[in-house]
């Protein structure tokens, strides 16, 4: 019995943390339509809502590290069944949600670059992003960071952001990261663009 609640109230925290992290990672989804598809002038509240937009995109290619959770529970000892059957599809739809939501949003970026003759600065921009997001999930997981402490505690975030990325291992972290965020973007966006292809076709 004791082992059967702590089951339940494992799954229950799984499911209250990655409701919570998937909610984080479809805002920058969301402001992207706004800002990229449907506003048509950069006012000074475009300017605002694209820098909530960079705030809070590191919110999707984070959900990544939440693997860790499933290690965790992987090594608790579940059965097979239950881990092949249950923990492996959960936590494999959410991360493939919430870096979706990631390489959707940076997508509509480069389309609405591209759109106003900015091709050019598409790849760069997405590198730009990659790495950002890269610093953003290492302050994240790390440091215990959030996107409103931008808001709420921008001085000391600035303070400490300094403090941490003078040190070679922050660097190195933030450089891997970058790297599996870029090649996973990169996968993921040809996967995106074979499927519109296909349905253009088949239209």
């Amino acid at each position: 019995m004791p082992i059967i609640n702590y089951i339940w109230k494992t799954l229950n925290y799984s499911h209250s943390f990655m409701i919570w992290n998937l909610f984080l990672a479809f805002i920058p989804l969301v402001l992207s339509i706004f800002l990229f598809r449907f506003s048509q002038k950069r006012s000074l509240l475009w300017w605002f809502i694209f820098l909530t937009f960079i705030a809070f995109l590191p919110n999707a290619p984070y959900v990544l590290t939440d693997v860790i959770h499933l290690i965790d529970l992987i090594r608790y000892g579940f059965s097979v069944w239950i881990i092949t059957l249950v923990l492996i599809p959960q936590y494999t739809i959410f991360i493939l949600a919430g870096f979706l939501a990631y390489v959707l949003s940076v997508m509509n970026l480069g389309n609405y670059l591209e759109k106003q003759g900015y091709k050019q600065y598409i790849l760069p921009s997405e590198l730009g992003i990659h790495f950002l997001s890269g610093i953003g999930i290492y302050l994240g997981r790390f440091q215990r960071f959030n996107s409103w402490d931008f808001v709420t505690r921008p001085i000391y975030l600035l303070k400490s952001s300094i403090e941490e990325l003078t040190n070679k291992e922050p660097i190195l972290v933030i450089i891997i990261t970058t790297f599996v965020i870029t090649f996973l973007y990169w996968l993921l966006k040809q996967v995106i663009i074979g499927l519109e292809l296909r349905f253009k076709e088949n239209r």
